[in-house]
């Protein structure tokens, strides 16, 4: 299921990097996650229409092959432990010679979220009226997102929810696509009836919550983020969206509080909280944080498009020769 939104500064920026990366070749993303286990491992993009999937073996280690740079979401789902999310920058900078990207999750117990586990098990009995022939057209469409042929994958959960109106996954789906198009009106309807159809859905909920701060709709924002962190504590979009609606609304020790924590649950979070903690330092005239905010920006994301221009910044801060 995906679920990625982006504040919006974010927006472009993904933009401004998928753009950049476009003409570069593909990767391999070599994978390991360590206490090793077997398990589901799902592949989202932040920044365009596109989802894979794979399984992790017994010894913990996972492929994807041809991958696209850009900025992607790592959900690793354990039937025991739940599910843990990270962000992951694909990019030539973290390659080797082979052009594999290694990538080691080292994941405790709190990494996990039970709840997504049992959220999945009581939508699929609450909705135990959707049609099998919906079904289908949802397990079609995940397959040609896996194949970035997005027309035919919202051709297939329109049909979807034509013939299950209430089906909340395939709404949340369309959503995502729409707002990852640019399409945010649409975003919000499809989000909306996802949450109508099952109000327990964090997914749903969490992506309506982005949208409204994409729309500049500062009050739902608050009341969907809110709830959605209070649902979650420990979910680090909730808590990037939770501090940017703080942040616009001028609260900037709360959007600090939510922002920290957000790097300290995902550091290489698509949500880039970095860039927003410096604009917050920066303001307040703290150089020294502000440049610590940039270099560990340009540790997760070396080939951003704007670095030099960032290392400049650091090294003007700090008054000494950039690099």
């Amino acid at each position: 299921m995906l679920r990625h939104l982006l504040r919006p500064p974010a927006v472009f920026l993904a933009l401004v990097w998928s753009a950049w990366a476009a003409d570069l070749p593909a990767y391999e993303l070599s994978g390991s996650i360590t206490p090793p286990f077997g398990g589901r491992v799902s592949l989202f993009s932040a920044s365009e229409p596109y989802s894979a999937s794979t399984l992790a073996d017994v010894s913990g280690h996972f492929h994807f092959k041809q991958v696209r740079p850009g900025i992607y979401t790592i959900s690793i789902l354990s039937r025991r432990r739940g599910e843990a999310r990270r962000t992951v920058d694909v990019t030539p900078g973290l390659a080797d010679r082979k052009g594999r990207i290694p990538l080691k999750l080292n994941l405790s117990d709190s990494d996990f979220s039970f709840a997504a586990v049992m959220s999945r098990q009581l939508v699929s009995k609450r909705q135990l009226g959707i049609p099998e022939s919906a079904r289908r057209d949802y397990e079609r469409a995940q397959n040609e997102l896996s194949r970035r042929r997005v027309d035919a994958a919202v051709a297939h959960l329109q049909r979807a929810v034509e013939r299950a109106p209430a089906f909340a996954p395939a709404w949340n789906t369309l959503g995502v696509i729409a707002y990852q198009t640019r399409s945010f009106d649409r975003a919000e309807e499809c989000f909306r009836k996802a949450v109508g159809a099952d109000p327990d859905s964090f997914e749903s909920l969490v992506n309506l919550g982005g949208v409204m701060v994409t729309e500049h709709k500062l009050d739902e924002a608050m009341q969907y983020n809110l709830k959605a962190v209070l649902r979650r504590p420990n979910d680090a979009l909730a808590n990037a969206q939770l501090g940017v609606t703080y942040y616009l609304l001028a609260q900037y020790e709360l959007a600090t509080k939510y922002l920290e924590k957000t790097r300290q649950l995902d550091p290489a979070s698509f949500t880039y909280p970095q860039l927003m903690l410096f604009e917050i330092h920066y303001r307040n005239g703290d150089r020294e944080r502000a440049a610590s905010d940039l270099e560990e920006f340009l540790r997760h994301h070396p080939d951003w498009p704007q670095a030099p221009a960032m290392r400049q910044t650091i090294a003007s801060f700090r008054k000494v020769p950039s690099r």
